[in-house]
């Protein structure tokens, strides 16, 4: 909020005069969630959903009951958004955030973790580059298993491997 002072017409004196921030986000000395949400770009729900989780700290209400937030929670959301574009859970973030508040530096808290996220992309993308190779060996095996017996798809059961041996009155054939 803006305080403008102007003089009383009749008084002599000076009048204080309330006046809405410029910007319309400021209303008794707080965003609505809102305008904390449009700022920030996130949902009103998600805010509400980082409050129940305990990210974002409950926040004063106003007379009329809105929830009113600071300045410090735009740059904590700001945060949180930053984070989970990292790839950082939530109970990670709320670490991180308990660490701070504590007064203590998070940061080599935050190498770790990332660190250990680095670490799990990379057996990740070894697993799906794998089953990229698997996916497209079945491809190229299509036409040659698709006359065999199966349960359900040859394709898929007799994937990699060669067919079981069936044994048909006493000889034994590839199915």
């Amino acid at each position: 909020m803006t305080v403008v002072q102007a003089e009383s017409p009749g008084h002599g004196g000076m009048l204080a005069v309330r006046a809405a921030d410029r910007s319309g986000d400021k209303v008794n000395g707080g965003l609505k969630i809102g305008q904390l949400a449009r700022r920030v770009g996130v949902t009103a729900k998600a805010i509400r959903f980082y409050e129940v989780k305990r990210v974002l700290p409950r926040p004063t209400r106003g007379a009329n009951g809105y929830r009113l937030y600071g300045s410090d929670a735009v740059e904590t959301l700001t945060f949180v958004k930053q984070a989970a574009g990292l790839g950082l859970t939530l109970a990670e973030i709320r670490e991180i955030l308990s660490i701070r508040q504590g007064g203590g530096p998070p940061c080599v808290h935050v190498r770790r973790l990332l660190v250990d996220k680095s670490r799990e992309l990379d057996r990740k993308l070894r697993d799906l580059i794998d089953m990229r190779r698997q996916i497209r060996q079945s491809l190229t095996a299509w036409s040659r298993t698709s006359r065999r017996r199966a349960t359900v798809c040859p394709h898929i059961e007799h994937r990699g491997t060669r067919a079981p041996v069936e044994s048909v009155k006493g000889r034994s054939r590839r199915v």
